[in-house]
């Protein structure tokens, strides 16, 4: 039987694109299509504002009694009701959003406590797999007697309105809890001086219409590694999180991540 999903944030980017994938997945109904009455498209065919055609869902706040799970991709504003809205449901959420704040992230561990969701800085499959792959790398490398410089360098469209990238901050805190590294310097100038040892360093570059791009640099003394995953649209992210909806089904509450979707925890 098809996952009864709802969509929150399905007028934006990525929810036109959770809409159109969603639409074309035999295994995916859409019952519900999110959006706040002051969207500018408010009331509007959700398939048609995705470019796919009437689906009969229109774009409104309405919550359907028989969702089996929910995709939150919006932004952190809205991010509590839709968090508090699930538990009183019971029922689970893929959180895409990212930039919460503090607070946010203590009530959606608290919220994990009676539903399951899963949550992760990047909803692209690659992008979990690169990260495992970084961890890995890191745990390799971390005891290197010449050291190892860490940088990661990320790509974005002009209208991402963060820097670093939740991924890149992700990838880092992946990388530091491998390696030990106390330090993280965003960007650098001036004169410096030598580099610190113990240091991650993120550089952020905001390009066109770039979807997101993300390189790892592992620097040591006479070779170099690097890992590097790119989107080509956004379409990854709208997958992975369509893979997470349906995987989600069943999981007793608890707060998991992409790497638990992809069968990535627990192994070296």
């Amino acid at each position: 039987m098809p996952v009864k999903l709802a969509i929150h944030g399905a007028g934006g980017r990525m929810g036109q694109r959770l809409v159109a994938l969603g639409t074309a997945d035999s295994n995916i109904e859409i019952r519900a299509a999110l959006e706040s009455v002051s969207h500018a498209k408010f009331g509007e065919d959700a398939g048609v504002h995705a470019g796919v055609g009437p689906i009969g869902i229109p774009l409104a706040p309405d919550w359907p009694d028989d969702l089996q799970v929910v995709i939150d991709f919006s932004v952190p504003e809205a991010t509590d009701a839709v968090v508090d809205q699930c538990v009183r449901l019971g029922v689970p959420l893929v959180l895409a959003t990212t930039g919460l704040s503090d607070d946010q992230e203590e009530r959606v561990r608290a919220a994990s406590t009676s539903i399951a969701m899963v949550k992760a800085a990047s909803m692209s499959l690659a992008v979990n797999l690169t990260m495992k792959l970084a961890q890995l790398a890191g745990t390799a490398l971390r005891d290197q007697p010449a050291g190892v410089d860490v940088e990661i360098i990320e790509r974005h469209h002009r209208f991402k309105e963060d820097a670093p990238s939740g991924t890149a901050l992700a990838f880092g805190k992946t990388i530091a809890d491998a390696m030990g590294q106390t330090s993280h310097q965003y960007g650098r100038s001036g004169r410096p001086g030598q580099r610190p040892a113990g240091e991650i360093g993120y550089h952020a570059v905001r390009v066109g219409d770039n979807p997101g791009e993300h390189t790892i640099v592992f620097g040591m003394l006479g070779e170099t590694i690097e890992l590097h995953v790119a989107a080509t649209n956004r379409d990854c992210y709208a997958q992975g999180a369509l893979v997470a909806a349906a995987w989600i089904q069943g999981r007793p509450p608890g707060l998991y991540t992409m790497q638990d979707v992809l069968g990535l925890v627990g192994r070296s």
